[in-house]
């Protein structure tokens, strides 16, 4: 046991400050373009919410491994697509890295798409009736007054592709990026005698991670509701 915390100890915070870093960046690029998203999807123009609606089908069904090998091999490897320079000693650990945050947000964004559009299922239809009847145009309208109410609405099911995002970033390993679950597995191999003791101090560790945001979230839903 002493050798596998002498191995163990020293990476495990790294491996886990990995895996915080692509939770936040891809957080935040799934936002960003799980908004555009939404918008599309809601827009008068027709075309917009064909593409939008075919994005998010075909994405949200389609395996987060492919997704993230799509990127490692088809984008970088046969597309030549590099997000670090090559001047770097550790560039090639940098690409992996901002392609697999990437990945996790071409897949994250059409299921918090989906998470505020369920959102905006819940604000009355007459709030955009008055809006355009006052003279509001639709990016007006969505930004003023739609948006914000179904973020508030959708605080619980955003929360719940946070926590979901957290998890996901397990599957980082397969392009060799060197996050918690890849600790794992090479501490695995050395130690498989210590199996249940390995899988628990990592699940404990994704525990703490996930538990606060459960929570803290699920406290923000009820102090933000929409009164009714």
């Amino acid at each position: 046991m002493n050798s596998m915390w002498e191995s163990l100890g020293p990476e495990l915070w790294p491996a886990f400050w990995l895996t915080i870093k692509l939770t936040f960046w891809s957080a935040i690029g799934s936002l960003i373009l799980g908004t555009i998203l939404t918008a599309m999807r809601v827009s008068p123009v027709g075309i917009l919410r064909r593409i939008a609606t075919f994005y998010i089908t075909t994405v949200r069904n389609t395996p987060l491994t492919l997704v993230l090998l799509l990127c490692s091999f088809g984008l970088y490897q046969n597309l030549g697509l590099m997000l670090a320079s090559r001047e770097s000693d550790t560039w090639l650990a940098d690409n992996n890295y901002r392609l697999a945050i990437l990945g996790f947000v071409l897949y994250t964004s059409c299921f918090v798409a989906e998470s505020l559009r369920s959102g905006i299922n819940t604000v009355d239809f007459g709030q955009a009736e008055a809006a355009r009847s006052l003279g509001l145009n639709f990016g007006q309208t969505f930004s003023a007054i739609i948006f914000p109410q179904a973020v508030r609405a959708a605080i619980v099911p955003l929360g719940n592709t946070l926590i979901a995002l957290t998890k996901n970033t397990t599957v980082a390993s397969v392009i060799g990026v060197a996050e918690a679950s890849l600790l794992m597995k090479s501490t695995i191999e050395f130690h498989a005698n210590q199996l249940f003791l390995i899988f628990g101090i990592f699940a404990l560790g994704f525990l703490i991670l996930t538990l606060p945001m459960g929570v803290g979230l699920g406290a923000l839903a009820n102090k933000l509701a929409v009164k009714k």
